[in-house]
């Protein structure tokens, strides 16, 4: 049976969330969670009657669209440069092999924005890049072999969740806040929700974070990541919590390369031929409830549920 995590517990880490402990491993799920249900919530393109593309004239087309829409995206994608996002925008793959590559997704100064089931490969700058924008959620892709970022969230965004993913044959992976002089657009923002990832063998920024608190990660599996698994610096307030950590000498810390180290709250993970992280400070409360698997379930829930071909 699931049990509540004691009040006593949430305030010797600064922390209010009601959280729910789940024993089995079939705790969790594919709908939405996290900070994208905050801010009146992410729906996209909601009941809005899909519409397929299979050419990245239609593609391109539809997604910066002003109507609110449901894209389904079939086949190869080729993209020539970043490609805005409009609001109210449901992009989703059809079966396993939709694939968009060459560029990314632009989401700027967009609300209200779901990005599910696509493959990314050999882009050229981010893969997908939210700026300006809230109520974002990414979900159940799978990159790999890019040039910049992976997932890159800045500039003053907020109330995005970031959801079963797969990244692989990557380095930088997902950054959170692009610049240690932007506290003045950022600070109050950048809340990200981090959950059911599979980080297979990528380098560093699992996320990066500035400014963002709290920004919450969660039963994400890093597996055999190179360099570093979650970075808390400029003021930011990261929970890090019932993760699988597996051959990452370092899985958390403060502080990364020349920003300031912030608060990092760090429990109840699972580590394998890992490091144990340096942790310190204090989180502000996480305002959603969520259900956390144990971690020692999270590396087969993760790698049997993240990527395409599980959704749409």
């Amino acid at each position: 049976m699931s049990r509540k995590i004691s009040r006593a517990l949430l305030a010797t880490t600064a922390l209010a969330a009601s959280v729910i402990m789940a024993p089995s491993a079939n705790a969790a799920s594919y709908n939405l969670q996290g900070w994208a249900t905050q801010c009146g919530g992410t729906t996209g393109g909601g009941s809005a009657t899909p519409v397929t593309v299979s050419t990245t004239s239609a593609f391109v087309s539809a997604v910066g669209s002003s109507s609110t829409s449901v894209i389904r995206v079939s086949g190869t994608i080729s993209l020539s440069s970043m490609t805005k996002v409009a609001s109210n925008k449901t992009i989703i793959g059809v079966g396993s092999g939709a694939t968009i590559t060459g560029h990314g997704l632009n989401v700027s100064n967009a609300s209200n924005v779901i990005i599910r089931n696509l493959n990314f490969t050999n882009w050229a700058d981010d893969a997908i890049n939210v700026q300006y924008s809230t109520r974002v959620w990414i979900d159940h892709n799978s990159l790999r072999n890019g040039y910049d970022g992976a997932i890159d969230i800045k500039r003053a965004s907020d109330c995005v969740t970031v959801s079963w993913n797969k990244i692989s044959s990557h380095d930088k992976t997902m950054l959170l806040g692009h610049s240690d002089d932007n506290g003045s657009e950022d600070r109050g923002k950048l809340r990200v929700t981090y959950h059911n990832n599979w980080f297979d063998g990528t380098n560093q920024r699992h996320p990066r974070v500035r400014f963002g608190n709290p920004v919450h990660v969660y039963n994400n599996y890093y597996g055999g990541v190179t360099s570093y698994g979650v970075a808390s610096t400029e003021e930011a307030g990261v929970l890090v919590e019932g993760n699988y950590f597996e051959n990452t000498r370092d899985p958390f810390h403060r502080g990364e390369g020349s920003s300031d180290p912030a608060n990092l709250v760090a429990r109840n993970n699972h580590f394998v031929n890992s490091g144990s992280g340096d942790q310190g400070g204090s989180v502000k409360s996480i305002p959603y409830g969520y259900t956390l698997d144990s971690a020692s379930s999270v590396k087969s829930i993760v790698q049997g549920g993240a990527g395409v071909g599980k959704v749409g």
